[in-house]
């Protein structure tokens, strides 16, 4: 791990310094002002570059699977480098307003990629459901469409039954898939119940219809797939 670790900080220094160099004295010997050219707007690469360290950790030490964690802190701060970056460069630092929720998704596939490395399932649970807050507020954050909350409110127990639903696939429990089926189902109810506020939202007031198909087809297949239940043997006689 030593070794792979000096590999990749030496890469990544090298890159920094050679970028701060050319910046430093070559701009200068080509007339080129630094701060005219506006090259200090590059300034969150230290915070990509943080974002990196933690993300290649894992892979720098492919055996240890407790290293997937750093998935976790290290996705957000990736994005959070990837964010500023983009807003450094145009100058554009009101792109917060609508850009936000990305660290909302990015802690969600922090989660992702920690169960998919440390092929820890119950972390898909909040994977899931702070995956699934993170598309809504970026939804409104992009529309300013906030009033749909009105009706997203019920993307909560979506988020969890599905979430159990998809930990199911691995653990196979009746109790989880029977939790996770009737929170999608009450998910699904409470979105009907409440798109009649919003008659002209096509897709929003799609989602309750289309989530009572998805429980019912997941019900079907699961009672279809169900094994029958093995019968004990009959006694021996004597």
């Amino acid at each position: 791990m030593s070794k792979r670790f000096s590999v990749l900080m030496g890469i990544l220094l090298i890159l920094m310094g050679g970028l701060a160099l050319a910046f430093t004295l070559g701009m200068p010997l080509l007339g080129i002002s630094f701060l005219r050219f506006g090259s200090w707007r590059l300034w969150p690469l230290v915070v990509v570059g943080t974002g990196l360290i933690f993300v290649a950790a894992p892979f720098l030490a492919w055996g240890k699977r407790g290293l997937g964690s750093l998935f976790i802190p290290g996705v957000p701060i990736l994005a959070t480098g990837g964010v500023l970056l983009f807003a450094s460069l145009l100058d554009a630092w009101r792109a917060w307003e609508w850009l936000w929720p990305v660290e909302v998704l990015a802690v969600a596939l922090g989660f992702l990629l920690a169960a998919i490395w440390m092929r820890a399932i119950w972390l898909l649970i909040p994977a899931v459901i702070i995956g699934a807050n993170g598309l809504v507020f970026q939804f409104c954050a992009i529309t300013g469409f906030w009033e749909s909350w009105a009706v997203l409110w019920a993307i909560e127990p979506l988020s969890v039954g599905l979430a159990f639903l998809i930990v199911n696939l691995k653990a196979r429990t009746n109790g989880l898939f029977i939790a996770g089926a009737i929170l999608c189902a009450v998910a699904a109810f409470g979105m009907i119940g409440m798109s009649a506020l919003f008659p002209g939202w096509i897709l929003i007031n799609a989602l309750g219809p289309a989530t009572l198909l998805f429980v019912g087809f997941l019900l079907l297949v699961n009672s279809l797939l169900r094994r029958p239940a093995v019968q004990g043997a009959a006694p021996e006689s004597a």
